[in-house]
């Protein structure tokens, strides 16, 4: 499965974004998805997930209750829906895919096979 993210770009503190994470190849029924970040100097950290059945979706802490994920089968994409966002917020953010993946590996990103290409938000203060 091939991954484009898109939707990233500069805004001010307290705005919102969303991200869009569009598949082609196979279908995205089935397969759990997920956001990271990574902000330079640091290592790629766990934003959101959406489990295989799409019926389960898990946050980290520092996004929880900001941040929310969905899913448009039709349209075989993922959304990452930003809200109130922070300075620190500011990352590349990449969206993953993989459809073997299972609940409890879904916020380490080593356990994902497949990649989107990154798509930069900056939140300036």
């Amino acid at each position: 499965v091939q991954l484009q993210a898109s939707g990233g770009g500069m805004v001010q503190a307290g705005e919102s974004l969303r991200l869009s994470c569009v598949a082609s190849g196979r279908t995205l029924r089935g397969v759990a998805v997920g956001w990271f970040r990574q902000a330079p100097g640091k290592e790629r950290e766990f934003v959101a997930a959406s489990s295989r059945t799409g019926g389960g979706t898990i946050f980290s802490n520092s996004v929880k209750g900001r941040f929310s994920i969905s899913r448009d089968n039709a349209k075989n994409t993922v959304y990452l829906q930003m809200n109130n966002l922070k300075p620190e917020d500011t990352a590349v953010y990449y969206c993953a895919a993989d459809s073997s993946i299972i609940t409890s590996s879904l916020s380490n990103p080593i356990h994902w096979d497949y990649w989107g290409q990154g798509t930069q938000v900056t939140v300036s203060s």
